[in-house]
């Protein structure tokens, strides 16, 4: 089964870090983005840039494009990962193993379904 764990932070404080810590941050993460290949686990992962330079598509009909997300949360979607794990428990293990590097973080793991041209749809 695929999930995804999305990975929530406070934008501002991410944006403050100094290279270095930043450096040092990334640098953990790896380490654990490691153990997670070599279990053939990790699929897709990004660190995704700053809200402020995001564009939302809403409204019915043609939409429009506004600037945004804006939400009234005080963390934003910062990353996200793509693992396939045989069960929730072990993608939560592994998003255990990132919140123990990045220790302020919030991950939420959520199961995926994929939508794929001429193959079924998965049940639940």
């Amino acid at each position: 089964m695929l999930y995804a764990i999305l990975a929530y932070h406070e934008e501002d404080t991410v944006s403050a870090m100094s290279p270095d810590e930043d450096a040092a941050l990334m640098a953990g993460m790896m380490k654990v983005h490691d153990k997670i290949d070599r279990k053939n686990r990790l699929g897709p992962a990004a660190r995704l840039d700053k809200t402020g330079n995001a564009v939302t598509l809403r409204g019915p009909g043609e939409p429009m494009v506004i600037d945004g997300p804006f939400a009234e949360t005080k963390e934003q979607l910062l990353g996200f990962y793509v693992l396939e794990c045989d069960t929730l428990d072990a993608a939560v293990a592994a998003a255990r193993d990132l919140q123990r590097v990045n220790t302020s973080a919030v991950y939420e793991i959520r199961p995926i379904t994929l939508y794929l041209p001429g193959a079924a749809v998965q049940g639940d």
